[in-house]
């Protein structure tokens, strides 16, 4: 008999640094997420629709025409109740969306974690 493996819901990160989206994608993997990486918000939209995670962790600063605010906008309209952390090494030029959490870069790799398993649902 095969074993079955446990569900692990799904993160999406979204950044264009290769190096700090790997080292989150790698947090997050060791916090029980499946992890799908993207580099640009036009990627990272066709994963939203396709694959429906639970948590969406992006820069605001991508490549390409999107914003990681305006993903986070358009992944709303998808899916209203996704816990969302957005990163940025500036202050939002904006107020952010309802019950996003904010991180400014550089942090410490302990705070996603506490972040991400203490709100799991």
């Amino acid at each position: 008999m095969g074993q079955t493996r446990p569900f692990r819901p799904t993160a999406l990160v979204v950044e264009d640094d290769p190096i700090q989206r790997e080292m989150i994608a790698l947090l997050l993997e060791e916090t029980h997420f499946d992890v799908i990486q993207c580099e640009d918000a036009q990627t990272a939209e066709l994963a939203l629709k396709n694959r429906h995670p639970a948590l969406l962790v992006t820069d605001v600063t991508l490549v390409g025409e999107m914003t990681g605010i305006e993903l986070v906008e358009r992944a709303r309209q998808v899916n209203p109740t996704l816990r969302v952390i957005v990163m940025s090494g500036r202050p939002p030029a904006r107020a952010l969306p309802d019950g996003v959490t904010f991180f400014a870069k550089p942090f410490y790799p302990i705070e996603l974690i506490r972040e991400v398993s203490g709100g799991r649902h």
